[in-house]
């Protein structure tokens, strides 16, 4: 596990979800992007790093968002945890089958966050089923997005690395 790298798409995560929560309809559109950088952590690196991005991000979001601090921290760490070790436990080399961890761990997310939230105001609020629904989607849209690209990336930085610009120095 990379330290630093959990920690940057930690960080990029809740910058993502902070830059584009603003652009919701009216607040109909639910998504998650801190949730997907701590699944991508998780299937990257393992459980630990699922742990780790889980805390830190679900904290950061607690506090940006203004909700109960710790809540969406617990979720995110279990959640985190979870996919990390079904991912070493599972070879999930294809960018769908880590969507679908993603969309699992959405509603698991979800369920979670209700059932603590259910548990401190001590009734149950039930659950929304159309909004998770278009949670799971677009967290798993964007979970698709984001492993394509990552897969690609090895690919694209190689064939940049092979071409040299004009200026440089020629190799004979």
């Amino acid at each position: 596990m990379k330290l630093t790298s959990v920690l940057v798409t930690a960080l990029v995560a809740i910058l993502l979800q902070v830059t584009l929560a603003r652009y919701t309809v009216g607040g109909r559109l639910v998504f998650d992007i801190v949730l997907v950088g701590v699944v991508f952590a998780a299937l990257q690196w393992g459980p630990v790093a699922g742990i780790l991005a889980g805390t830190i991000s679900g904290l950061l979001q607690d506090v940006l968002a203004g909700e109960v601090v710790g809540v969406g921290g617990l979720a995110k760490t279990l959640t985190g945890f979870v996919a990390g070790v079904v991912g070493t436990q599972f070879v999930l080399a294809r960018a769908q089958a880590r969507m679908l961890i993603v969309a699992v761990a959405t509603v698991v997310h979800r369920l979670v966050i209700v059932t603590v939230h259910a548990l401190i105001e001590q009734h149950w609020p039930g659950l929304p089923w159309r909004p998770l629904l278009v949670e799971t989607l677009i967290n798993a849209a964007t979970a698709l997005v984001a492993f394509h690209l990552v897969s690609g990336m090895p690919g694209l930085l190689s064939r940049q690395r092979g071409r040299r610009s004009g200026l440089s120095r020629r190799q004979w």
